[in-house]
């Protein structure tokens, strides 16, 4: 069998097992002609456990108005601010901080980040999400 050519390859952010056929999903796989419904029901079968989290997916479509998809992590951010149970992060981080996460809890956000990120080790994924912690106003703390 002869590898499809992609034609077209989108990036969106939806809630893990509740997408609907609404913006920001409807109108970016519309415009491309694949089918709304068939890809929503597959991406929430898939995401079922995130439960709204939101999660990038990439997806690839091919000239016979074919898709394949493939999921990624959630945001750092998002995992962050779940472990310091805040709402939001802060306006000036460097002043104000809002929440702090411990080392272990870094450690297993980083774990989970690690695939999507340019980082070859654990230490190094976990200085890329301390620096994102530190960038929202959240500490570290061991």
């Amino acid at each position: 069998m002869a590898k499809k050519e992609a034609t077209a390859t989108i990036r969106l952010q939806a809630p893990g097992g509740q997408a609907t056929p609404a913006p920001p999903v409807g109108p970016a796989l519309g415009q491309h002609g694949v089918n709304i419904g068939q890809f929503v029901q597959q991406f929430n079968a898939s995401t079922q456990q995130l439960n709204g989290k939101p999660v990038t997916v990439v997806i690839s479509v091919y000239a016979d108005k074919s898709f394949t998809y493939e999921v990624k992590s959630p945001p750092a951010s998002v995992l962050l601010k779940d472990a310091a149970n805040v709402a939001k992060g802060s306006g000036v981080p460097h002043k104000e901080k809002v929440g702090t996460v411990t080392r272990e809890q870094l450690r297993k956000i980083a774990e989970t980040k690690l695939p999507d990120l340019n980082s070859n080790t654990i230490e190094a994924a976990e200085r890329v999400v301390a620096g994102t912690a530190r960038s929202m106003g959240i500490d570290v703390v061991d």
